[in-house]
């Protein structure tokens, strides 16, 4: 009787757990467990699940301003912050943010907390293996920044052995250290350009509208751009592979927003010129 008795508390204790793992377990950017969950990786019709939970899980950093940031009352703003409400208005839903570092954002996709990136992301062939991509939505020039008494790096082809200032998992860190850097880990435009100010790093590649922005807001800093990539950047929407009709119909969002001028109106507000038209 007794090994009965612990058989069947066995089975009720398997039944449980199974329950259990069918809950939700999506957590905030403060590791509660009061909020919408992202799609399971691997599985399809993710608008359909966006839809049905009637909220899209956004990852972005909150903290490279322009795009993702937070102003002066705390609240989280930016270009892409703006783009990605845009997307959920058009979907019919609506949005939270979980905030991470760069690093982490893809990792929180894989895992399913967030359903897709809205963080000034780049295409490339290593992440179209496992995501599909929105259309571009910016197309920005690269730019190489210094201190302003830098009189040795006046280009790209002088970056061979120097120090740059760089998120190492970045399209513009591995730019940097394709045109022979070395790189310095940090996690955000201010951080790099606080190391070049110390000497401890010689230079920053990055997007011309990171620079601006700080620039703008540092009038006083004593660094400059010395030069721009020929070539500009795209900004575009990651999306785990096999959900065709939601990258459908982010396109459909970002072309409705182009159409109305909303995305130019964004553009000029947040980087003080159009970007968004190559």
């Amino acid at each position: 009787m007794k090994k009965r008795w612990l058989a069947v508390l066995a089975a009720l204790a398997l039944t449980a757990g199974l329950m259990a793992g069918c809950g939700s377990n999506g957590a905030n950017a403060d590791g509660g467990n009061d909020v919408a969950e992202g799609s399971n990786p691997g599985e399809t019709d993710l608008l359909d699940k966006i839809q049905e939970a009637g909220v899209i899980v956004v990852g972005t950093e909150g903290t490279y301003s322009p795009n993702s940031y937070h102003d002066e009352n705390g609240d989280l703003v930016g270009f892409d912050v703006d783009v990605a409400r845009g997307v959920a208005d058009h979907l019919g839903v609506d949005i939270q943010f979980v905030e991470a570092e760069w690093d982490s954002l893809f990792a929180s996709m894989d895992s399913g907390r967030v359903d897709i990136v809205v963080n000034e992301v780049e295409y490339s062939d290593e992440r179209a293996v496992k995501y599909d991509f929105s259309e571009p939505y910016t197309y920005v020039h690269g730019a190489l920044l210094v201190a302003e008494d830098n009189t040795d790096i006046t280009g790209f082809d002088a970056l061979e052995g120097k120090r740059a200032a760089q998120n190492l998992t970045s399209s513009w860190g591995q730019e940097a250290e394709g045109c022979g850097a070395e790189l310095v880990s940090v996690d955000s435009v201010a951080e790099g350009i606080e190391l070049i100010l110390s000497g401890r790093a010689d230079c920053m590649l990055n997007a011309e509208t990171a620079f601006y922005d700080y620039m703008n807001k540092h009038p006083d800093a004593p660094v400059k751009i010395v030069a721009a990539t020929d070539t500009t950047t795209s900004s575009q929407i990651p999306v785990p592979k096999g959900n065709e009709r939601l990258v459908e119909a982010i396109n459909e969002a970002l072309d409705d927003m182009c159409a109305s001028g909303q995305l130019a109106q964004l553009s000029e507000q947040y980087f003080g010129a159009d970007v968004t038209s190559e």
